[in-house]
């Protein structure tokens, strides 16, 4: 087989489970193919409404507020993945895909016995039972996106099958959340690694400053100056 020592090998991007004592990887899911597009959505979290609180305009918000943010901004992400068991012949697969497509729908699952406890405790009488907590879940896109995340959609679309019906391909719908500072209590390691992210975005904003780009005015952007 030919080789191409000079090409270099892609970066797969995935999903790691930490380990909620220890903060150590718990799990590794690393995606077969890298999704060609990433849908991202930013929402400021801002203190006040956006419309006008007075002259003239409609709205009922607070001027004072106009410019101040209660939190760092809501970021959500969308991605296709595809799990194809044909692309790996050389590795035996009995069951198809089915241990990939059950180890990320186990994200958003808890354990048997996680609910069996649960049971337990409703049958001995307790009043108020705390909601199951899922462990930690990292999305890695490179070295420079490395976030806590929650998994808020998972859309199956299964489209082949072996002749036992295991299915041997399908195309995942992903929806994540970013989690931040406002979604962790503090001292939470997923908070801790959500500043690292948020610095990463600092430093790549900071090096953004000497592309080269002139400053706005004239001979600039050509910003408005106000005058009619």
């Amino acid at each position: 087989m030919t080789r191409y020592p000079d090409i270099p090998r892609p970066v797969r991007s995935g999903l790691v489970v930490m380990d909620p004592d220890h903060g150590t990887p718990r799990r590794v899911i690393v995606l077969q193919f890298n999704p060609d597009t990433l849908e991202r959505g930013i929402s400021p979290q801002s203190a006040g409404d956006s419309g006008d609180a007075g002259g003239g305009g409609t709205g009922s918000g607070d001027r004072n507020e106009a410019l101040r943010l209660k939190g760092p901004a809501q970021e959500t992400w969308k991605f296709t993945a595809e799990i194809d068991a044909t692309d790996q012949l050389e590795i035996a697969a009995p069951d198809g895909i089915h241990p990939q497509l059950a180890v990320l729908e186990m994200l958003v699952q808890p354990t048997t016995a996680q609910l069996r406890a649960a049971t337990r405790l409703t049958q001995q009488g307790s009043i108020e039972i705390s909601p199951i907590e899922m462990p930690l879940t990292l999305f890695t896109w490179g070295s420079k996106r490395v976030m806590p995340v929650r998994l808020t959609e998972l859309s199956v679309n299964e489209s082949a099958f072996d002749v036992n019906l295991n299915p041997i391909r399908a195309s995942l719908s992903i929806g994540m959340k970013i989690l931040t500072v406002s979604d962790l209590p503090a001292g939470h390691r997923g908070a801790d690694l959500y500043l690292a992210h948020l610095a990463q975005k600092e430093r790549l904003a900071a090096a953004a400053r000497g592309a080269g780009l002139g400053p706005p005015g004239p001979g600039g952007a050509g910003l408005p100056t106000g005058r009619g």
